[in-house]
């Protein structure tokens, strides 16, 4: 099976540095949506058996952008929902950094430390995320395609639990607007990450597609 596992297009939260979490249902800016329609354009000859998103408008929107006339296979699911950041919601960056420095700190260093204030840890994310996954990958064929589109935050506990590696290295690899993580496998144990991160039809080969927020 192949899955490609998407995060969903700009918004302005993202252009302005602000935490958006599950609290605050952000649509798509008119950039993030053509965003979408370009990732709808590099995958519009895959043949796809299955799509899954996050109910949130950001994922949402970019599905149903993407897949165009064949959004009717769409499916929600909760679980795919990014990372709730509880009280630092709709805040800036420059404004948690004032009211939360330790923490903010922690975020950044050992980010599997953190529980995020009336939010979150991303090990209560991977808890429900992992297993709506395989869900969402149970009786796919070998040459099966699911599209998954979800969030930052949600797409790194994922691909870390792939990747073997540990929560504490979740930054370890970016994830921008639409990216495309191509992963392969016979089961969702023994998936192989075949590419991360691929923003191509937003970007050069050296241009950078900055995230701000999760």
């Amino acid at each position: 099976m192949r899955i490609l596992l998407a995060r969903h297009g700009e918004t302005s939260w993202n252009v302005d540095g602000r935490h958006q979490g599950q609290g605050f249902d952000i649509p798509l800016s008119a950039v993030g949506q053509a965003q979408a329609l370009a990732l709808g354009k590099r995958i519009q000859n895959v043949p796809l058996v299955r799509s899954v998103a996050s109910p949130l408008l950001r994922a949402r929107g970019t599905a149903e952008l993407a897949l165009g006339d064949r959004a009717d296979m769409l499916k929600l699911e909760p679980a795919f929902m990014e990372i709730a950041h509880g009280e630092w919601e709709g805040r800036l960056a420059s404004e948690i950094q004032d009211q939360y420095p330790e923490l903010q700190r922690a975020w950044r260093e050992a980010p599997h430390t953190v529980t995020l204030p009336g939010g979150e840890s991303l090990q209560g994310v991977l808890d429900r995320a992992w297993p709506a996954f395989c869900a969402a990958c149970a009786g796919l064929g070998p040459e099966d395609t699911l599209l998954i589109v979800t969030h930052d935050g949600v797409n790194r506990v994922l691909l870390c639990r792939i990747l073997g590696l540990p929560l504490s290295r979740v930054w370890a690899f970016r994830q921008a607007p639409t990216c495309l993580n191509l992963l392969e496998g016979n089961t969702p144990e023994q998936l192989v990450v075949v590419r991360v991160n691929d923003a191509s039809h937003i970007a050069s080969l050296f241009g950078e597609v900055v995230h701000r927020k999760l």
